[in-house]
């Protein structure tokens, strides 16, 4: 009798930017790709719309769904900070004929799919000393900021589910203060989002330049208005091509330390931080210069804690898709 065919499970990850969405196979060890597709998430006006342009492509019948999102899942359903879109889980099963389907936040996705990496997937900033029966914590830049613990468990890490990146801001010294300053009078309410995520670099480089701390020559304010405003300032900077981005990506750089450092304390993980997103594995380099590790540090009394704990940036784009389907392998069980 022939071997059957493997189930299939449908995987998503989906961000501000793109839409990642796969199909895996699901059976004994890690699930394998079977086909994926990386969509413009706002070349759609809803989720259903691009989950309808992947089944189009890929109509092969799945055991069980589970999609990541950048937002706050609450029971099942999220409106994404970051799209015009609002996701049901309800909505994704019955499109998919699937008696349930799970939405996770994306964070809780990152974490699953850590367990899945292999070794050449993690860049080191610090070795430090892992307490294997330490909790840990995962932060994630990118065109917003995620935040999440993480639980040891017999299979990896098991997330601890947030939205700390819309949380306060909390600035350290004069410069920051005003920074602080600065975005209360255009946004309000200043969360970490605002100054650590794409979106929050621009922010920064606008604060330095609108307060005298720089000049923007004729051809950076052209790139500036031509595509993505932080890919600009990100180049001109590590090309050495503008004071003022370069002043503009440290500070940034500063405040990611810090703030992973105060994840690392909420969690107290001493089995590790993780960076994830798209904008640490780009600026690995910099990164690895004193102001990240530094700041990261920074704790007062608790400093000595800190300068223990391993942090790791995750270099490959697909953690989250792997956690999604590793989620949606365990419900088609």
């Amino acid at each position: 009798m022939p071997p059957s065919a493997p189930r299939l499970v449908l995987a998503g990850d989906v961000g501000g930017t793109h839409a990642r969405l796969a199909l895996f196979e699901a059976g004994a060890g890690a699930p394998r790709q079977a086909a994926v597709e990386i969509l413009p998430s706002r070349d759609f006006a809803t989720f259903e719309d691009a989950l309808r342009r992947f089944r189009e492509l890929h109509p092969q019948p799945v055991a069980a769904a589970c999609v990541g999102i950048a937002g706050p899942v609450v029971r099942g359903r999220v409106s994404a900070p970051n799209l015009p879109w609002t996701l049901d889980a309800a909505r994704v099963a019955a499109q998919l004929g699937l008696a349930r389907a799970e939405l996770i936040n994306d964070l809780e996705a990152n974490a699953y799919g850590i367990a899945a990496l292999g070794p050449e997937e993690f860049a080191v900033l610090r070795q430090g000393e892992a307490d294997a029966e330490g909790g840990g914590a995962l932060i994630a830049a990118g065109t917003g900021l995620g935040e999440a613990g993480l639980r040891p468990g017999s299979d990896g890490f098991q997330p601890i589910r947030g939205e700390g990146g819309h949380a306060d801001f909390a600035p350290q010294g004069a410069l920051q203060i005003e920074l602080l300053g600065f975005l209360v009078k255009e946004f309000g309410h200043v969360s970490w989002e605002r100054v650590l995520s794409g979106p929050g670099l621009h922010n920064i480089y606008r604060f330095l330049r609108d307060t005298g701390r720089g000049s923007e020559p004729a051809w950076l304010a052209e790139e500036l208005r031509a595509g993505d405003p932080a890919a600009a300032i990100a180049r001109a900077a590590e090309d050495g091509r503008s004071e003022l981005c370069d002043a503009a990506l440290e500070l940034f750089i500063t405040l990611y330390g810090a703030e992973a450092g105060n994840l690392a304390l909420k969690f107290l993980a001493t089995g590790g931080v993780y960076l994830g997103g798209g904008i640490a594995p780009r600026l690995l380099e910099r990164l690895k210069r004193t102001s990240f590790l530094a700041a990261f540090s920074a704790k007062g009394r608790l400093s000595a804690i800190l300068e223990k704990i391993p942090v790791r940036v995750i270099l490959a784009d697909r953690a989250a898709l792997l956690g999604a389907a590793r989620r949606a392998a365990a419900l088609a069980v």
